[in-house]
C-alpha cells in the first residue's frame, strides 16, 4: 500500500492554511453538511524522531570509542549499532559550531565568526543570525515536530542576554524550540549553574551538597520531556537538541568518577598520545598509514614539567576523564529512555563528541581557577598553591581546567587544539550516527569529509522535508551544507562535500578534494604578550589527505603551485561567506564602542531596584581598573538588618556590599584566592538611610588595589584596603543581584538561601570614575542619572 501524497506546501513556512471548498449549507443539521476533520500538522509519514547530542570541548582522541583514554560506553553502544565518522569537522570554537549546526550554514554566514563576547559590526562577526537563514528547529516545528533544547546556548548576542531580552535569538524565543531548559553563555558552574526555563531565570532544584550536578539535571529534564511528549503526542515526532555544556571547563565531576582513573595518567601526555595512537589503529578509526603528528615547541614535553607539579597535572587529567565518562553515562540514560519508549530504532541520533577540539585555554600548568588566566593573573596559582588544592580539583570549591599538554593529547593524532581552525586538531571531532531504521551497516566506519553544516540538511532529507524558501514571510537563502544521507547506505560512496573553508581568530584553512592548505596565525593559550604576525606573513602548509590522514607531512615545498591554487580558493570562499575582513584584534573587541556592537551600558552611572537580578557582566557598568562607589537607600527595621544589598560575581571572583550583624560590610574577592574585607564600626541605624561604599583606585595600571571607605548618610563609619583587583572579568556565568545573591556567593558570610536583605531597598546606584565628596546622592542627582540613560 503506497502512502498518500503529502498535501502540504512545505516550502513556505508557516504552511499556508487552505480553506475547504464545496457546498456551504445553511443548517448544520442538513445531511449535506460536511467538513473534513481537523488534523494536527505532522511531517511526512515515516519522518523519524531526531536526537542531536553535542558535547563541549572534547578532542578527537579523548573518547574510548575513537581510541581515547576516557571510557564512553554509551558512545561504544551507539557506534556498534550505527556509523562512526572519522572525518567530521566543526569550526574550532563553540558558538560558531552551534550556530552552524542549528542553521546548516557556515558560521560567518550566520554572523558567528567568533564568540558573542567578541562580536563586531562586521557582518560575519556580528553574532546576529540573518532572518534569511532560519534555524532548523523553526523549520521542524512549523512542519509538525515537537522541539526542545536542553543545555548550553551560546548564540545570544551579549546585549540581548539580560532578563529583558529581546529574546529573538533565545532558543524558545526565535530559535524554534518550544521548550528550553539550560543556560545562556559559554560555560557554567556544573554544581551551581545560572539556569533559564524558557526565558525565565530559575534556581537549580538542589545544591551540590544535596547531590546536584548540572548534567544530571539536564538529563532528567530531557527524559521527562521525551516521556511526556510520547505520552501525549505519540504520532508526532520530536527534535531534541541535548547540549550539556560538559566537558567545557570548569571540569566539575563527583570525586568517585575522577577516582576511577587514579594513576592512569602518571606517565604524562607524551606517553598517552602514543597509547591513543596505537589504540586508534587497533580499532580502525584511523587509517593504518596515518602518522602521529609531532609536538610543537610551544607545547612542553611531559619531562620538561616540574616534578613537584606532575601529581597535580596527572590529577587534572583524571578529573577530566571522569567528567567525560560521567557525561557519557548521562547521555546513556537519555538513550535508554528513548529505547524504553520503543522508538530508538526510528530515532535519528547524532552523537557529536565535541563542538571543537580539546581546550588549551587552561595554561601550560593547568588552573585551579581558569579565570586567573583570563585576567592575566595565572602567576597567583603557584605550584605550591596547586599542590595544596589538588584534592579539590573538580569539586564545588574549584573552577578548574587541565594543562595545554593534555588538550594536545586529547586531539591525537592531530596537530593543535580548539581555536586553531587551520589544523584538524581544532576542527575534527569524533561523531556517531545511529538510526537502525535508516542504517543497515551497524558498526560501520565512514571516511567521507563531512562538516557540522551537513547535519541540518541530513535531518531534513531523512524527514522527507524540503528546505524552506520562505520562513515567517522572509525569503530564505539556501543551506550551505550537504546532506550526509548518501553515506548511510554505502561506505565507499564518493564524498559530496568536497570544498570547505575554515577560519577562527586568523587561523585559517581550506579543504578541497582531499587536499588541505592551512596557516596557524596565533596560539590559543597566549592571552597577552607574544607577537602576532601580519596576515600576509603567515606561513602556509599543504597536506594530501588521500595519503596523510592527520596532516603529518607538509608538502608546501614540493607543490607550491597547488598551494597557491588553494590559497586563492580560500580567499574566494572567504569573500563568499563574509569572512573578510580578517580580525585578529584582542582587547579592542572586548570594548563594545571599539567593536561597534550595541551595549546596555551608557554613561558612568547605573541604577538598580529591588528584585533585579541575574544581570550578566555585560549588563552592568564595569567597575574594573577604576574608582567607583555604590550607594543604596535602605529602610532598616528596628531590630537591625542582614543580607545582600548588591553583589557581583561569586566564589571565584567578585564583590559584595551587604549587612553583617547589622553593620555594613564590603568584600572584594580576587579569584577565590584572596579576600579583602572592610566593615563599618557601627550598625546601620533604623529607618531610611543611605549606605555608601567608595573605592579609590590606586591607578598606575591594571589590577591595582585601592582604599575603601564606608558611609552612613555621608558620615564615615569604616575604612579598609583592597590589595589587588581583577582587571578583565569576574565570571563567565555568575551575575549581579540586588537584595540577595544567586549562584555561588562572593563571601562565606552568607549562603544564597540566607543572603536575602531583611530590610527594604529603595534603590541602589553604581557610579564609576567619579568623586562625590559629599558622599550623598540627592533626589535631583538620581533624576539626572536616570534621564542620562534614556
Amino acid at each position: 500500500m503506497t502512502a498518500s501524497p503529502d498535501r502540504h506546501a512545505r516550502t513556505m513556512l508557516p504552511i499556508p492554511d487552505r480553506p475547504p471548498h464545496g457546498l456551504t449549507t445553511y443548517d448544520a443539521k442538513d445531511p449535506d453538511t460536511a467538513f473534513p476533520p481537523i488534523e494536527p500538522l505532522l511531517p511526512p509519514e515515516g519522518a523519524p524522531n531526531v536526537l542531536v547530542i553535542l558535547l563541549d570541548d572534547v578532542g578527537f582522541g579523548a573518547a574510548s570509542t575513537f581510541g581515547g583514554p576516557c571510557r564512553t560506553p554509551t558512545a561504544d553502544r551507539l557506534a556498534a549499532g550505527g556509523l562512526r565518522y572519522n572525518r567530521f569537522h566543526t569550526t574550532a570554537l563553540c558558538a560558531p559550531t552551534r550556530q552552524a549546526l542549528l542553521t546548516g550554514r557556515n558560521h560567518h554566514s550566520v554572523g558567528m565568526g567568533s564568540i558573542t563576547e567578541t562580536a563586531t559590526s562586521s557582518p560575519g562577526y556580528s553574532s546576529l543570525r540573518p532572518n534569511t537563514k532560519g534555524p532548523l528547529a523553526m523549520t521542524l516545528k512549523l512542519n509538525g515536530y515537537s522541539t526542545a533544547q536542553f543545555g548550553k546556548c551560546h548564540e545570544v548576542p551579549v546585549w540581548q542576554s539580560s532578563p529583558m531580552g529581546p529574546f529573538d535569538a533565545w532558543p524558545s524565543g526565535g530559535g524554534g524550540f518550544e521548550t528550553f531548559y539550560g543556560f545562556i553563555g559559554g560555560e557554567n558552574n556544573q554544581w551551581d549553574p545560572a539556569l533559564y526555563d524558557g526565558t525565565t531565570p530559575v534556581e537549580p532544584p538542589a545544591t551540590a551538597e544535596e547531590g546536584y550536578h548540572l548534567t544530571e539535571d539536564l538529563t532528567d529534564r530531557a527524559i521527562g520531556w521525551v516521556q511526556q511528549q510520547k505520552a501525549l503526542m505519540p504520532d508526532k515526532p520530536f527534535f531534541v537538541y541535548f547540549a550539556p555544556g560538559a566537558t567545557h571547563a570548569p571540569h566539575h565531576v563527583p570525586k568517585e568518577w575522577a577516582d576511577r582513573y587514579a594513576g592512569e595518567f602518571d606517565e604524562g601526555w607524551d606517553v598517552q598520545r602514543e597509547r591513543t595512537f596505537a589504540r586508534q589503529k587497533e580499532l580502525g578509526v584511523i587509517p593504518e598509514e596515518a602518522g602521529l603528528t609531532t609536538r610543537h615547541e610551544e607545547i612542553p614535553a611531559w619531562d620538561e614539567m616540574p616534578d613537584e607539579l606532575k601529581p597535580v597535572l596527572a590529577r587534572q587529567m583524571e578529573v577530566y576523564a571522569g567528567f567525560l565518562e560521567h557525561t557519557d553515562h548521562h547521555v546513556g540514560r537519555l538513550v535508554d529512555a528513548v529505547e524504553q519508549l520503543g522508538i530508538l530504532d526510528n530515532t535519528l541520533v547524532y552523537y557529536i563528541i565535541g563542538d571543537n577540539g580539546a581546550s588549551a585555554e587552561g595554561t601550560l600548568n593547568g588552573a585551579f581557577n581558569e579565570l586567573a588566566n583570563f585576567n592575566g593573573m595565572a602567576a597567583l596559582e603557584t605550584p605550591e598553591f596547586m599542590l595544596d588544592k589538588m584534592d579539590e580539583f573538580g569539586s564545588p570549591s574549584s573552577y578548574n581546567h587541565y594543562a595545554v599538554g593534555w588538550a594536545w593529547a586529547m586531539c591525537t593524532p592531530l596537530q593543535w587544539t580548539k581555536q586553531v581552525a587551520s589544523h584538524w586538531g581544532g576542527t575534527r571531532n569524533a561523531t556517531i550516527v545511529h538510526w537502525p531504521d535508516g542504517i543497515s551497516d551497524g558498526g560501520g566506519l565512514r571516511a567521507q569529509f563531512t562538516h557540522v553544516i551537513d547535519v541540518a540538511p541530513t535531518i531534513l532529507e531523512a524527514a522527507g522535508l524540503p528546505e524552506p524558501t520562505q520562513v515567517n514571510g522572509v525569503l530564505q537563502s539556501p543551506m550551505e551544507g550537504t546532506s550526509m544521507l548518501y553515506t548511510f547506505a554505502e561506505a565507499s560512496a564518493p564524498e559530496r562535500h568536497d570544498l570547505q573553508y575554515f577560519e577562527m581568530f586568523g587561523n585559517r584553512g581550506i579543504y578541497h578534494r582531499g587536499w588541505s592548505a592551512v596557516t596557524k596565525h596565533r596560539t590559543p593559550w597566549v592571552m597577552s604578550g607574544g607577537v602576532i604576525p601580519a596576515f600576509d606573513d603567515d606561513l602556509w602548509e599543504l597536506y594530501d589527505g588521500s595519503t596523510d590522514y592527520s596532516q603529518a607531512r607538509n608538502l608546501a615545498a614540493e607543490h607550491p603551485e597547488r598551494l597557491a591554487v588553494l590559497q586563492r580558493l580560500w580567499l574566494i570562499e572567504a569573500t563568499k561567506y563574509d569572512v573578510l575582513p580578517l580580525d585578529d584584534r584582542g582587547a579592542e573587541r572586548l570594548n563594545p564602542e571599539l567593536a561597534g556592537r550595541p551595549t546596555l551600558i551608557r554613561g558612568n552611572s547605573q541604577q538598580f531596584f529591588p528584585g533585579m537580578g541575574r544581570l550578566s557582566e555585560n549588563s552592568v557598568v564595569s567597575i574594573k581598573n577604576k574608582s567607583f562607589s555604590v550607594t543604596a537607600e535602605v529602610d532598616v527595621p528596628d531590630g537591625g538588618v542582614e543580607g545582600v544589598i548588591i553583589a557581583q560575581g561569586g566564589r571565584f571572583g567578585g564583590w559584595a556590599l551587604y549587612a553583617k550583624d547589622g553593620r555594613a560590610k564590603f568584600v572584594y574577592n580576587v579569584l577565590g584566592i584572596q579576600q579583602f574585607a572592610t566593615e563599618a564600626d557601627s550598625p546601620i541605624p533604623g529607618g531610611v538611610h543611605q549606605v555608601r561604599m567608595e573605592f579609590a583606585y590606586d591607578g598606575g595600571g591594571l589590577a591595582k588595589g585601592g582604599d575603601v571607605t564606608l558611609y552612613y548618610d555621608g558620615t564615615e563609619v569604616g575604612a579598609g584596603r583592597v590589595g589587588l583587583t581583577q582587571p578583565m572579568i569576574f565570571s563567565a556565568d555568575e551575575t549581579t543581584d540586588i537584595g540577595q545573591e544567586t549562584g555561588t556567593t562572593v563571601t562565606p558570610d552568607y549562603t544564597p538561601r540566607t543572603s536575602r536583605f531583611t530590610g527594604r531597598i529603595t534603590w541602589v546606584q553604581l557610579d564609576v570614575g567619579t568623586d562625590d565628596h559629599d558622599h550623598l546622592i540627592s533626589p535631583d542627582e538620581r533624576l539626572r542619572v536616570a534621564m542620562a540613560r534614556q
